[in-house]
């Protein structure tokens, strides 16, 4: 899992979103979902469905697991 506590800024990975701030609500993160799967070949549709099967928790789980690798998720 890469959702972890708010750390200072040294040496980043690709992208950070701050689950805190703006970017870190429901619809942010879809949108971010959306454009991330498109970018690289996903199928959007079928990972924005999955986020929506639960509550906030369950969506930031869905994002993590198919963008994790590439994106911090931090509380």
């Amino acid at each position: 899992m890469t959702i972890r506590k708010k750390q200072p800024e040294f040496g980043m990975p690709l992208l950070v979103i701050d689950l805190t701030g703006p970017n870190g609500n429901a619809f942010s993160l879809m949108a971010q979902a959306s454009k991330l799967a498109r970018n690289w070949g996903l199928d959007a549709v079928s990972i924005l469905r999955e986020m929506k099967g639960g509550d906030y928790e369950h969506l930031i789980q869905t994002f993590d697991k198919h963008f994790g690798d590439f994106v911090v998720l931090e509380r």
